[in-house]
């Protein structure tokens, strides 16, 4: 039992709040990187539930350090960025900027725990990749991660120019 969960409980839990986490911050981060700098409450909700699908993450039972626990770890710092640039500082001044980077990095953490847990779960996909080392789950990745380096980019830009 994980918070009066069952283990497959809290699971859909995490899961759930990952996927919001990635919508919101999807939508968030194409906003600001064409000049929107808030889109009421959405922002926040894309924060928060990154940070919750952080700190969910770590109340799986521990086996020692794995990838996704040191992602976790490294998102930490990331996300009290994020919150320090967006709810502390307003986005004021050099603040946007760094909402930009940490937030691209934030929502980039959970889109490669989404990418791995995909060719894990869906059988198609394992099928295509099992051990996780093959081409297709390789490609998937870096696709993912030159969207999200492009997408990180055009924020960082957008906040510069504001």
């Amino acid at each position: 039992m994980i918070l009066g969960l069952t283990l497959g409980q809290f699971t859909a839990l995490h899961v759930a709040i990952s996927l919001v986490a990635i919508a919101s911050g999807i939508v968030v981060l194409l906003a600001f990187a064409a000049g929107r700098r808030r889109i009421a409450g959405l922002s926040a909700l894309f924060l928060i539930t990154t940070a919750a699908t952080t700190l969910t993450g770590f109340l799986f039972p521990f086996n020692g350090p794995t990838p996704a626990f040191v992602t976790g770890v490294i998102s930490i710092p990331v996300l009290a960025v994020a919150f320090a640039a967006y709810f502390g500082c307003k986005l004021q001044g050099r603040a946007a900027a760094a909402y930009a980077v940490s937030a691209s990095i934030a929502l980039y953490f959970n889109l490669l725990a989404f990418v791995t847990q995909a060719f894990l779960k869906v059988p198609p996909l394992h099928a295509l990749a099992p051990s996780g080392t093959e081409p297709p789950f390789l490609v998937a990745q870096v696709v993912m991660l030159a969207a999200m380096i492009g997408l990180g980019t055009l924020s960082f830009r957008a906040a510069r120019r504001a």
